[in-house]
């Protein structure tokens, strides 16, 4: 059994990491999904909390505050790995910033010396642009891992890479880089 983080950003994908959550619960995990506000705008919290059978984290980390405990320092601890699933473009400028403004950030700037896995999803030109290219990298040069997304029929109506890889393959790179 393995604890781990599933962060789900805003992207139409969304709805995808549902049966990401969903496979990795049934094999015996626990998954603690940590959903940004723009994420929330596609799929409810109580999608994941009745898949997952734990408490849904949300961009909010002030929300039902326990003194006792430091929430997102204690999720990075407990976890072994950091997956963000969908990972939208914002998402992944604040990481390569170390910009920390809501749980899902916060929690990966307190999470260390463990595997961290992206799985971008967005719109072809702002997968291909310069700056969102240049914060992937950022983030490889820190140890990161990528699951590139695919070539397909995006929301916009267009055929280009951007679509979130299919969960099959995100499942095997959370499965070796657990190994």
């Amino acid at each position: 059994m393995k604890n781990i983080i599933l962060g789900v950003t805003g992207s139409i994908s969304a709805y995808k990491a549902a049966d990401l959550a969903n496979t990795l619960t049934k094999e015996g995990n626990v998954v603690h999904v940590i959903m940004t506000k723009a994420g929330m705008e596609f799929i409810t919290p109580m999608t994941f909390q009745t898949l997952t059978k734990t408490k849904v984290h949300t961009y909010n980390m002030f929300e039902n505050y326990v003194p006792s405990e430091v929430e997102h320092i204690s999720l990075a601890q407990k976890a072994d790995i950091f997956v963000a699933a969908p990972a939208s473009a914002d998402f992944i400028a604040k990481a390569a910033a170390g910009i920390a403004d809501d749980m899902l950030t916060t929690v990966l700037l307190a999470f260390q010396n463990k595997p961290v896995l992206i799985a971008p999803a967005m719109n072809t030109a702002m997968y291909e642009n310069p700056i969102t290219q240049r914060n992937i990298s950022t983030l490889k040069q820190f140890g990161f891992n990528f699951v590139e997304p695919r070539e397909a029929m995006l929301a916009c109506g267009t055929v280009g890479k951007g679509a979130l890889a299919e969960n099959d393959v995100i499942l095997d790179a959370i499965r070796k880089l657990l190994a």
